[in-house]
């Protein structure tokens, strides 16, 4: 997810992010699991996934162990 600069810090990601997760609550989905870098480039990212309480864990799917990865997954 990213944020135009010039709206940065107003909520955009925080609202979208919410929006999504409150739209996979309401299909029942049980767990969202995403990838994002792992530079510091994506801090803010990975800030803001651990905000709405995703912590880190193992690849999924066909993702594999990446150090320029990041995973994360929150249970619903």
């Amino acid at each position: 997810m990213r944020t135009d600069p010039v709206r940065r810090g107003i909520g955009v990601a925080t609202r979208l992010l919410d929006h999504l997760l409150d739209d996979a609550r309401a299909r029942d989905i049980q767990r969202i699991s995403l990838e994002t870098g792992s530079m510091e480039f994506f801090a803010p990212a990975r800030a803001l996934y651990a905000k709405a309480g995703f912590v880190p864990c193992l690849p999924f799917g066909s993702y594999g162990l990446d150090h320029n990865s990041a995973y994360m997954t929150l249970r619903l």
